[in-house]
C-alpha cells in the first residue's frame, strides 16, 4: 500500500524545519556579537576570512543534498518501496562520501595558494582545519535526506539545533581559553574554527542515535550500486547543487570579499595592520544582515510549501495568490528592517560591537538586507514551482560581477567599495529574478499603492527615529557612558520604529485580515488594523 502524503503533514513538517532554521540562523548571528568583543576587530577578521568554507559545506550538507535525498526517498515510499528508499540513501551516501573526500582534498591541499590569493599566508592552517568539515557532508545530508523523506522532520532539526549550538560554545570557549593562555588571534580563530567539526559530530551523533531508535538498519545489507544508481547520482549533481547554489548566496558574496578585500587594500597602500581591522568591522554587517533576513524569510518561507502543494494541484491562480503574499511579507519587513537600522545603525553598532567604527560602511552594507529578503523569497517560490535552476544560474551569474565590482570601487573607496559591490550585486540578482517571475504570472504581483503606503509608513518610521537620536547625540555631548546610553536607544529604537512603521502600514488596505494573520502576533493586529482604519476612510 502506498504512503500518503496530508498537505497537513507536509505543512507541519515544513513548519518544524522552519522553526529550526530560525533558531540556527540566529545562533549563527548572535554568537558574532561576543566573539567579536573577545578577539577583537583584527581576530574577527581572521575568522570571518575563512568562514565562507564552512557556509558552503553547510549549505551543502543542510540544504540541497538532503532536499534532493528526501524527494526521491519520499517516492520510494509514496510506492511502498521500503527497500528501494534505503538503497536511495546509500548509494546516496558513496556519492556524497566521494564529493566530501574531494572538497577536502582540494580545500586542504591549496590551503596555501587560497591563503596567498587573500593575501595573508598565515590563514593556512585555518584553512586546513576547516577542511575537515567536508567529509561529514555524506552522512550529514543522507541522515537528514532519508528522514525527511519519510516525514520524520524532527531528527534534521534537532540535529541542525545541536551542530549549532555545540559549535557556537566550542567558539566562544576555545577563544577565550587560547587569549587567555597568551596565544595568537590566529590560534584563536583556529581554536575557533574548529568549532565546525565539533558541531558536526554532535549533528551526526544525533542522526544516528534517531536512527538506531527506529531501528531502521539503513546501511546494513544495503547496495551501495543499485540499479538506476546513475539516475541517482545525476540528480544529486543537477538538482541538489542547484539547490545548495541559491542557499549559498551570501556565503559565496563572502567568499568573494574573503579573496580579495583585504588584498586590494594592501595592494593600494593600506598597511596590513590597518586593512585587517578595516576588514574586520567591514565583516560586522554579516551578523546584520543574518538577523535581518531571518525576521523576513523566516515568515515569508513559511508560505512556499502552500505554493508548493497548490502547484502540485494545478490551482494556477492560487500559487499566483500565494507567491504575491510571500512577497508582500518579505519586502514589508524586509524594507522596515533594512531603513530601521540604517537609522540606528550608530548605536546599534557601538551597543555590539563596543565602538561606532565603520557606521557609513555598514549602513551602506545593510540595504543587503532588503535585496536578499527578496532573492531568498523569490528563490524559494521559484523551486516550489519546479524551477530550481534559474534562481542557481543567476546567482551563479552574480559571483564574478561582485568580483570585479570589489577590483573597481575598493581601491577608489575603500571598505565602503565593498559594501557598495555587495547591494549592487543583489539588486542585479533582484531584477534578474523579477524579470522571471513578471514572465511566469504575467502581471505585477505587488500594486502601485502598496509601495506608496510602504514609503509613506518609512518617512513616518524615519522621522521619529532621528528625533530620538537628536536625544541620544545630546546625552553623549553631556557626558552620558557611551555603551550603556547606545543600547538604552538601539533597543528602544528598534521597538518604537516597528510601531511607528506598523501602525502607519496598517492603516491602508493592502493586506486582507488573512494576510495579517501570517505575521507574528496576527490576531492582535488584525484588531489593531480594525481600530484604525474608519479613521483612515474618513
Amino acid at each position: 500500500m502506498g504512503h500518503t502524503y496530508s498537505s497537513k503533514g507536509f505543512l507541519k513538517g515544513a513548519m518544524i524545519l522552519t522553526m529550526a532554521a530560525l533558531l540556527t540562523k540566529l545562533l549563527s548571528a548572535v554568537y558574532r556579537i561576543p566573539f567579536q568583543n573577545i578577539v577583537g576587530d583584527i581576530g574577527f577578521y581572521i575568522y570571518q576570512q575563512v568562514y565562507p568554507f564552512y557556509g558552503i559545506a553547510l549549505a551543502l550538507s543542510t540544504y540541497g543534498f538532503p532536499v534532493i535525498i528526501s524527494k526521491m526517498v519520499a517516492e520510494k515510499v509514496d510506492r511502498g518501496d521500503q527497500e528501494g528508499a534505503k538503497k536511495v540513501a546509500a548509494t546516496s551516501f558513496i556519492f556524497l562520501l566521494l564529493v566530501g573526500v574531494i572538497w577536502f582534498v582540494a580545500v586542504y591541499a591549496g590551503a596555501d595558494i587560497i591563503s596567498t590569493w587573500m593575501g595573508d599566508p598565515q590563514l593556512a592552517p585555518l584553512i586546513r582545519v576547516i577542511s575537515l568539515s567536508f567529509l561529514l557532508l555524506a552522512p550529514l545530508s543522507v541522515l537528514r535526506g532519508y528522514h525527511q523523506g519519510k516525514e520524520q522532520m524532527v531528527p534534521t532539526a534537532v540535529s541542525q539545533v545541536a551542530e549549532q549550538s555545540v559549535r557556537v560554545v566550542t567558539i566562544l570557549v576555545s577563544s577565550t581559553v587560547l587569549l587567555a593562555k597568551g596565544n595568537s588571534l590566529y590560534a584563536a580563530g583556529q581554536g575557533a574554527l574548529f568549532g565546525s567539526i565539533t558541531g558536526g559530530l554532535a549533528a551526526v551523533i544525533v542522526l544516528v542515535l534517531f536512527t538506531a531508535a527506529k531501528k531502521e538498519g539503513l546501511l546494513g545489507g544495503a547496495s551501495f550500486f543499485p540499479k538506476g544508481f546513475k539516475g541517482v547520482w545525476t540528480a544529486l549533481m543537477k538538482d541538489g547543487t542547484a539547490i545548495c547554489v541559491s542557499a549559498m548566496l551570501l556565503v559565496l558574496l563572502q567568499f568573494v570579499d574573503s579573496l580579495n578585500v583585504y588584498a586590494l587594500l594592501t595592494a593600494h597602500g593600506v598597511e596590513e595592520g590597518a586593512a585587517k581591522t578595516l576588514k574586520g568591522v567591514y565583516d560586522r554587517g554579516q551578523p546584520f544582515i543574518q538577523l535581518g533576513t531571518v525576521a523576513a524569510t523566516s515568515i515569508s518561507l513559511t508560505i512556499v510549501p502552500l505554493v508548493t502543494t497548490a502547484y502540485l494541484k494545478g490551482k494556477k491562480e492560487l500559487v499566483r495568490d500565494y507567491s504575491q503574499l510571500a512577497l508582500k511579507i518579505s519586502i514589508l519587513i524586509g524594507f522596515a528592517a533594512t531603513l530601521g537600522l540604517v537609522n540606528i545603525m550608530v548605536p546599534t553598532n557601538t551597543m555590539l560591537f563596543e565602538n561606532a567604527d565603520g557606521s557609513s560602511v555598514l549602513a551602506v552594507f545593510s540595504l543587503s538586507i532588503f535585496f536578499s529578503c527578496l532573492i531568498l523569497t523569490f528563490s524559494g517560490i521559484l523551486q516550489g514551482i519546479g524551477r530550481i535552476y534559474y534562481p542557481a544560474a543567476i546567482i551563479i551569474g552574480g559571483i564574478p560581477i561582485k568580483f570585479i565590482l570589489n577590483m573597481l570601487l575598493i581601491p577608489v573607496f575603500g571598505v565602503m567599495g565593498a559594501s557598495l559591490s555587495t547591494v549592487l550585486t543583489l539588486g542585479l540578482i533582484t531584477i534578474g529574478l523579477v524579470v522571471k517571475m513578471k514572465r511566469l504570472f504575467g502581471i505585477n504581483l505587488i500594486t502601485p499603492s502598496f509601495y506608496k503606503s510602504l514609503f509613506i509608513s518609512g518617512a513616518g518610521m524615519t522621522l521619529v527615529l532621528q528625533g530620538l537620536l537628536l536625544g541620544y547625540r545630546w546625552l553623549l555631548t553631556n557626558g552620558a557612558h557611551e555603551r550603556m546610553t547606545s543600547a538604552f536607544f538601539a533597543l528602544v529604537g528598534v521597538a518604537v520604529g516597528a510601531v511607528v512603521f506598523l501602525l502607519l502600514f496598517l492603516r491602508g488596505e493592502h493586506l486582507s485580515e488573512e494576510e495579517i494573520s501570517f505575521l507574528p502576533f496576527g490576531s492582535k493586529m488584525n484588531r489593531v488594523k480594525k481600530g484604525l482604519q474608519p479613521r483612515y476612510r474618513k
